[in-house]
């Protein structure tokens, strides 16, 4: 049986890649508390501070694509714990959610928006599916899977 979302909790999802990584915290009920983009080597540095401003964060949802296992050893001790999350068609996710808060204007909206590109990265919009997913797939809301990070990194 699902449970009620809880606005109070606070998940931390974090999109990654070889470069940058996206990032986002949400609440319980997937609300948008803060989010952004930065370069994988700042990442843990940019989180720790994000973890200051944003107390109550219960869990690292990281999704398991590009370079996770690295970055889930990296960011075990920063305190709530790591889990993985499956990326699985996030990136395309993160662009519809991207183009939902910004439509196209003037002329670009008579295109469809499957043949669009966001004129900026969207990892943070993938940081927020990731975190989303995390909290849907505890409530019982989502069938992806959710992994340990011990677990992907034997595969």
């Amino acid at each position: 049986m699902a449970s009620a979302p809880n606005p109070a909790r606070r998940i931390l999802g974090i999109d990654p890649g070889r470069a940058k990584a996206g990032f986002a915290v949400i609440g319980g009920d997937g609300a948008v508390l803060a989010a952004g983009i930065v370069a994988v080597g700042e990442l843990r540095g940019r989180l720790a501070g994000v973890l200051s401003e944003h107390p109550g964060v219960t869990a690292l949802a990281l999704g398991g694509g590009t370079n996770a296992a690295v970055l889930a050893r990296g960011l075990a001790g920063l305190g709530p714990p790591v889990v993985l999350v499956d990326e699985f068609e996030t990136t395309r996710r993160a662009r519809e959610l991207y183009f939902r808060d910004h439509p196209p204007r003037g002329w670009r909206r008579l295109v469809p928006l499957g043949l669009q590109v966001p004129p900026r990265p969207v990892d943070d919009y993938a940081a927020i599916l990731i975190a989303r997913r995390f909290l849907d797939r505890e409530s019982g809301r989502d069938p992806q899977m959710v992994k340990p990070p011990s677990e992907e990194a034997d595969r």
